[in-house]
């Protein structure tokens, strides 16, 4: 037997060792880095329970009535126990239709977490979206490398990392996030007339709170910083949060340069370097500079999925 109930903050304990014995859970699933923004989404999480047992938990918002996985999450869906099975999966999401529907749902939205950041495969919610009739409405295509199989770079990037090298430029790695928020802040607002998805106060309380997992390296020109990345760190994969540079970082390969660090030192041990997506409009444009950037690296294409459902 599948049962399902609501989180309450008295689960907080269980819900995050579940998350870190989990086979496709990452720190983004734990409730602290989830209420960071608990002012702005309307938490409706739910956890699972087989003959009584934790076995899943689904972090979640309600959103009218739509029943999201998760809005304030770059990725989310069914966080599942090492020992779920396909039949046990396919039942739990016929009970999660039934229970969103007496509560007055009439979709869901749910974003899975990409195959790369399974420590096991994961994907029985997959197969139970398509038999519950889910369809695909939002695909992103992402950037990763294998880094045990890596592809050679293109030579712009070499030439970027010998132009960086012979300004003098350095990575450094820091806890300090306000200069680079103010490059970061600048360029989202010139190119794009958006602002960062965390606010410098948010991304440093994190920081403080997940210092193993979310860390910054910028690249500096004596003191000054021109450039920088928020890496946020799983058990497999060293994923990018935000890339930015100013225009003299940006002239004087100062990226390439931070890049060739973390792949060759850094993160040369993890399974994946994850530069995250190159699109707007829900995946239906796709910023070919960017994406060319990072496939220059030796980076190709995983996707970051979104289904909807009709209850």
């Amino acid at each position: 037997m599948i049962s399902l109930r609501r989180y309450i903050p008295s689960d907080k304990v269980s819900w995050d060792k579940f998350v870190e014995d989990s086979k496709n859970g990452t720190f983004l699933h734990k409730r602290d880095y989830m209420e960071y923004h608990s002012d702005r989404f309307a938490d409706y999480s739910l956890m699972a329970f087989r003959d009584g047992r934790l076995y899943a938990l689904l972090p979640a918002c309600s959103q009218g009535h739509d029943f999201v996985s998760h809005a304030g999450l770059t990725f989310g869906g069914l966080i599942m126990n090492r020992k779920a099975t396909a039949s046990d999966i396919l039942t739990l999401f016929s009970s999660l239709s039934v229970f969103l529907k007496e509560r007055g749902f009439s979709r869901m939205v749910y974003s899975p977490t990409p195959h790369i950041y399974h420590s096991l495969p994961s994907e029985e919610d997959l197969y139970a979206l398509f038999r519950q009739g889910a369809t695909l409405s939002t695909r992103k295509i992402a950037s990763a490398i294998e880094l045990s199989n890596t592809l050679r770079w293109r030579d712009i990037r070499r030439v970027g990392i010998r132009k960086a090298l012979k300004e003098d430029l350095y990575v450094v790695q820091t806890d300090d996030f306000s200069q680079f928020w103010k490059i970061l802040e600048e360029n989202l607002r010139n190119k794009y007339d958006a602002a960062p998805v965390h606010s410098l106060q948010e991304i440093s309380r994190l920081n403080s709170i997940f210092p193993d997992n979310i860390r910054l390296y910028v690249v500096k020109k004596g003191e000054r910083e021109i450039a920088g990345v928020v890496m946020y760190i799983s058990r497999l994969v060293a994923h990018c949060q935000y890339i930015s540079a100013d225009k003299e970082g940006k002239e004087a390969g100062a990226l390439d340069l931070l890049f060739n660090q973390l792949l060759t030192h850094d993160f040369k041990d993890y399974k994946y370097f994850d530069f995250g997506t190159s699109n707007e409009d829900g995946g239906r444009y796709l910023n070919e500079s960017l994406i060319y950037q990072k496939e220059g690296f030796g980076a190709r294409a995983i996707c970051y999925d979104t289904y909807s459902l009709s209850l």
